[in-house]
């Protein structure tokens, strides 16, 4: 069974930066591509960044320019690098399959204005 587990979340100043990192384990060959969520208390999830097999990212316009995936095979693991954070970036963000429900339980980025 895979299980996705994300951390690297935290409290920051506004401009700071955080890295999160997602994580699947279980039986997995290899990540296929990731899809990065975010939401925040009283708003509808929001879609940040996607990364296919391929190794093509898109972005949500919110974050263009200052969050950045990318993968690393050899450690399943696929990451988050945001910089230049917002008080408005604060949600709890979720790594999860594009091609199945799975998906990991959240880590939350609070940022300090």
């Amino acid at each position: 069974q895979v299980q996705l587990v994300e951390s690297g979340g935290g409290l920051v100043q506004a401009g700071g930066s955080l890295r999160l990192s997602c994580t699947a384990s279980g039986s997995i060959r290899s990540i296929n591509g990731m899809d990065w969520y975010r939401q925040a208390p009283g708003n509808s999830r929001e879609l940040v960044a996607q990364i296919t097999w391929r190794g093509s990212t898109n972005y949500a316009d919110s974050v263009k320019g200052r969050f950045t995936i990318s993968r690393d095979n050899t450690k399943n693991t696929v990451y988050l690098q945001m910089n230049s954070l917002k008080p408005e970036d604060t949600a709890v963000y979720y790594c999860k399959d594009p091609w199945s429900p799975l998906r990991g339980q959240g880590t939350q980025v609070t940022v300090s204005s």
